[in-house]
């Protein structure tokens, strides 16, 4: 093992100015116009009393609607330690990491997750005697962002990381990440020839003449450094005190285009290890290689020797002549230099390392669940997938054993590294509830023997203690009437109720239980001159953000989707949501599905869910009966304070925005909350294809938004009809677009859609 303390980061700090590394100045400053209401304040209270008393486990119980973000932000205020908050997919984290960096613009709020847009794992299929190979296509943006993130993390005391269960996946430990990356800010006492030798060392070159990615130039006082990842370089003067600025300059003309107070620059390379630990590393996967060998041939298996020695032997002598390999991460053990079964390190160990360094233990840190009785399970689940998958191709030859170790952690090693941990969720799941019980000393309701049904969701709540519960909303909204209606006809019953809801310009939902059922309700709903679409897994997940958006704007007036209309959809333009088989319990219409997706309509004083059933299902029974309940204890709390319920005004999105936040040029804060300087803009590789949507309702640019993203939503100018796009909104349209292309430097689209405007306008003037 590396003689080294994983989680020594004073490297991190040297220069650093003291008054931003107290805990006590660099403390989180929550910045809102409101105040806690409703519920709210009583379920604070509460959470923070149990936190501050050691409670290592703790359940926030909030409805939709009643504030639980705000909630989760008083608790991160008050406490004032280290937050991650883990969410089960990328929309709603990116969600949740927008409204936290309105809550907490002064802090460092980072966002991580997974920096894969595809990825098919390597795999090995025995009965098939199929071998895949790894593919995927990395978003070299986001992986700027997950590397903002533990750079604050190793830097600065008030860190609030928005993640995915990406978190519980393999990082290089903290002490690796300091010894190869360098740290430049603005204040910084050094000496330019300093900084020169230090990126030397990352193995940029230095250069006197023009510069080129991975390479530096010093001029006097003026350093100029590019960064592989990087599509513009960034500028560096010092004078005798040392560092005063830092500018992000254009390639061509080095004009400035940004500035920035803080740098961390990662290496020419991004793998990288000290010479001794690469020598050793390679020496041990040698001794491995030929115990297995030794393995395959006693046990007769002289084509899995075979194959494992060709593998093996290929990915070394690529390792020698260039230090990196395709599949890297397989012997990531031995780089890392770890024994066998020994836990991978992960962004939990850079919350420890950060917990120890500015708070005195690595215990100082707390981990807030949202959606709980998703993201939970989901956690629970990634190690054993990835086991299964491993053993195949250990067992094969495809792998030695240390590349199982490359892997999530399990559901025991990730519970033992949260010291704290926060469940926030609306249906609290049986898991979280049985831990609540065990560190407060209670009993988990058990199922009747004569049942052989779970409990009900309905009778835990009522028997547990110590729940903090937020069913009264700020607002004063409700919970949303209930009808339960036969399935006969219920697509042409829906219809009518849609047909009342566009003209109240509010918007509906429709949840049914397959891909192909989807398609079609939405299909119909079309043919009914109704603006609808589906929305289910198949559809990439920026493309559903722009989807919901879409809906909000009111581009379109229903979405028709399976299970992707639940957790976290803040959506307050619904007033109606419609359930189809509501009665066939499962996965989808289980207490807690149906809770959650009647939920989705409580933002709206209008309020209404239709479930079509043909019967009184159990778990419909108990969903049905705690709304009514819940709606008629909010009633009465309107009555006594003389609420009137009003629908939530949100500000309407922008399309493509958070996209061109996942894309841009800095994230995260600096040492005073300024900007960091992790990613550049893209290259032109924006994917470009026709969407049915705005086919079918004659959406463009206009109205989509002007950014990176229109390509995404708008038809290949190829594609327009000159009988169907002659008129005069068209070819303002495609004018927009072709202004829009020649600033992002496609000329020969812009070329296409100007050819395009000038058949239309000549077809026009014929």
């Amino acid at each position: 093992m590396n003689s080294v303390d994983p989680f020594d980061l004073s490297k991190a700090l040297d220069g650093a100015a003291k008054a931003h590394l107290e805990p006590t100045v660099s403390r989180f400053i929550l910045e809102a116009e409101y105040e806690p209401a409703g519920d709210q304040k009583s379920a604070i209270e509460k959470t923070i009393s149990q936190l501050n008393n050691s409670q290592s486990r703790c359940v926030m119980l909030g409805v939709t609607g009643s504030g639980k973000t705000f909630a989760m932000a008083n608790v991160i205020e008050s406490l004032n330690i280290p937050t991650l908050i883990l969410s089960h997919n990328k929309t709603l984290s990116r969600q949740l990491w927008q409204e936290m960096s309105s809550l907490f613009p002064n802090n460092a709020v980072e966002y991580f997750v997974s920096h894969y847009d595809y990825y098919q794992p390597e795999a090995y299929l025995p009965k098939r005697d199929l071998y895949i190979e790894k593919e995927l296509s990395m978003n070299e943006r986001i992986e700027q962002e997950r590397f903002s993130t533990v750079a604050s993390l190793v830097s600065r005391p008030d860190v609030l990381v928005v993640a995915t269960v990406s978190a519980i996946y393999g990082l290089n430990p903290p002490e690796t990440f300091l010894q190869q990356h360098a740290r430049i800010h603005v204040g910084q006492q050094v000496e330019p020839h300093d900084v020169v030798k230090e990126l030397v060392a990352l193995q940029y070159r230095r250069v006197n003449g023009e510069i080129a990615r991975g390479e530096l130039r010093l001029r006097g006082e003026i350093l100029d450094l590019w960064m592989p990842s990087r599509d513009d370089p960034l500028r560096i003067q010092f004078d005798l005190d040392g560092i005063t600025r830092i500018q992000v300059c254009e390639s061509v003309s080095w004009e400035s285009i940004d500035e920035v107070e803080e740098v961390w620059v990662h290496p020419k390379e991004f793998f990288m290890t000290s010479p001794e630990r690469f020598e050793r590393a390679m020496e041990d996967i040698e001794f491995e290689l030929q115990e297995r060998l030794d393995f395959f041939e006693k046990a007769g298996m002289d084509l899995e020797a075979h194959r494992l020695e060709t593998k093996t032997r290929y990915d070394l002598d690529m390792l020698r002549e260039i230090g990196h390999c395709r599949s890297i991460e397989n012997y990531s053990m031995h780089f890392d230099g770890r024994s066998f079964g020994e836990r991978p390190y992960c962004l939990l160990d850079f919350f420890s390392a950060c917990a120890q360094t500015f708070h005195g233990t690595k215990e100082k840190f707390l981990v807030i669940m949202d959606e709980s009785h998703v993201t939970l399970p989901q956690l629970g689940g990634m190690y054993n997938g990835d086991k299964a998958r491993k053993d195949n191709l250990i067992d094969h030859g495809f792998r030695l054993p240390s590349a199982a170790d490359n892997r999530p952690l399990k559901g025991h090693e990730f519970q033992s590294m949260v010291p704290q941990m926060l469940y926030v969720s609306a249906t609290p799941g049986e898991r979280e509830l049985k831990q609540l019980c065990e560190c407060t000393g209670q009993q988990m309701p058990e199922q009747d023997p004569k049942e052989k049904r779970k409990p009900l969701l309905k009778d835990a709540l009522g028997e547990i203690q110590g729940i903090s519960r937020m069913e009264i909303r700020p607002t004063g909204l409700l919970d949303p009437q209930i009808e339960v209606r036969p399935t006969e006809g219920q697509v042409q019953n829906l219809l009518d109720e849609i047909n009342d809801c566009v003209q109240r310009n509010e918007r509906v939902l429709v949840t049914v239980m397959t891909i192909k059922f989807a398609e079609e309700v939405a299909d119909y709903l079309q043919r009914m001159e109704i603006k609808a679409h589906y929305l289910h897994s198949e559809i990439d997940t920026l493309e559903r953000s722009e989807i919901i958006k879409a809906l909000r704007i009111g581009h379109i007036d229903v979405i028709v989707g399976i299970n992707l209309l639940r957790e976290g959809l803040d959506i307050p333009e619904v007033s109606l949501v419609a359930i189809f088989d509501a009665d066939k319990e499962g996965f989808l219409r289980n207490e807690r599905s149906l809770l959650q997706t009647i939920g989705r309509a409580s933002r709206n004083e209008n309020g209404k869910v239709i479930l079509y059933a043909d019967s009184m299902g159990r778990a419909m029974e108990s969903a049905i009966s705690q709304t009514i309940e819940r709606r008629q204890r909010q009633i009465a709390h309107n009555e006594k304070n003389g609420i009137i319920p009003k629908t939530i005004v949100k500000p309407l999105p922008v399309m493509g925005i958070e996209a061109d936040q996942l894309l841009a040029g800095t994230a995260g804060k600096g040492i005073t909350g300024g900007k960091r300087f992790v990613g550049g803009s893209s290259s032109q590789a924006a994917k470009s294809r026709a969407h049915e949507l705005i086919n079918k309702f004659d959406l463009g640019a206009g109205l989509w938004g002007d950014n990176v993203l229109s390509n995404l939503s708008q038809p290949n100018s190829d594609e327009i009809g000159i009988e169907s796009t002659s008129d005069d909104a068209t070819v303002e349209r495609l004018k927009k677009e072709m202004i829009q292309a020649a600033e992002r430097l496609e000329f020969e689209k812009a070329a296409e859609l100007r050819d395009r405007i000038l058949q239309l306008e000549n077809s026009k003037s014929n």
